[in-house]
């Protein structure tokens, strides 16, 4: 479950992680039906990289998604773009003009030590629920991103307030905690599940592959993140082993509420 403070959260019946999907510039009246069709799965709503800004309709798919009690966030690379020309000020009056419900904090592209990030991790958990990325974009940085540095990045922006900490993949999956052929690094996603509670991590998992991995690593309430909008409902059957790729792997599912009876309860 989402952390109870965060009231603009829904959390249904079910009893999944949190699902975070990505809005990589979804037409308004498809952005509409998905969150319309699937709401019931998605916890959070990432407004992708910078897109916010270019966005005509954003006023309207912020409140599409505080109808339904979704959070939202832009992605951590509108907070880096906004930092890298000194415009923090700018950026927090667009965090307050437009009522999004988180602000992620990243150093994913720009040249931002990890201690400078927790600083910002702290000063920013003061205006809104955090959610910390830890990770780089260039797969070479990441390669050189020891095990140990992953942990000790995580807890620290932990410890500075974050609500929650992001492992970065990217949209495309083979960067962060990914290896370049798209699958998990499974030295750092050893020592990050060692040290850190996986209720407080978020995975990015844009791909089939990367959700199936981790479900089978950490379960199927694993917080999940950059989902596409069209794999939102194969997110939630991989959840509860409706999928072959983790029927076999998942126990029984606790039958209340089933998923047939949580979406239709009146069907007899």
């Amino acid at each position: 479950m989402f952390p109870a403070s965060t009231d603009s959260c829904r959390r249904t019946a079910r009893a999944d992680g949190v699902t975070m999907m990505i809005d990589p510039g979804l037409p308004t009246a498809a952005f509409i039906d998905v969150v319309a069709s699937h709401g019931d799965f998605i916890d959070l709503v990432k407004f992708g990289w910078g897109t916010a800004l270019v966005t005509r309709d954003l006023d309207r798919k912020v409140a599409v998604l505080r109808d339904a009690h979704i959070g939202c966030s832009f992605g951590g690379t509108l907070f880096e773009y906004f930092l890298w020309h000194d415009r923090l000020d700018d950026y927090l009056r667009l965090v307050d003009r437009t009522g999004t419900t988180h602000i992620e904090v990243s150093n994913g592209t720009i040249p931002l030590d990890q201690h400078e990030k927790a600083e910002y991790v702290r000063r920013m958990s003061r205006v809104r629920p955090v959610l910390a990325e830890v990770g780089y974009k260039d797969a070479d940085r990441s390669d050189r991103f020891a095990p140990g540095q992953w942990v000790e990045a995580i807890r620290e922006d932990l410890d500075a307030g974050a609500r929650l900490v992001i492992t970065e993949t990217r949209e495309s999956g083979r960067s962060g905690i990914a290896a370049a052929d798209g699958s998990l690094r499974d030295d750092v996603l050893r020592a990050v599940l060692d040290a850190v509670d996986p209720a407080r991590l978020m995975f990015e998992a844009p791909t089939k592959e990367l959700q199936v991995e981790v479900i089978n690593a950490v379960g199927p309430d694993a917080n999940l993140g950059n989902i596409a909008a069209p794999d939102v409902l194969g997110l939630a059957t991989l959840r509860r082993g409706l999928r072959a790729d983790t029927l076999l792997s998942l126990a029984s599912p606790d039958p209340t509420p089933a998923p047939w009876e949580a979406l239709h309860p009146t069907a007899v």
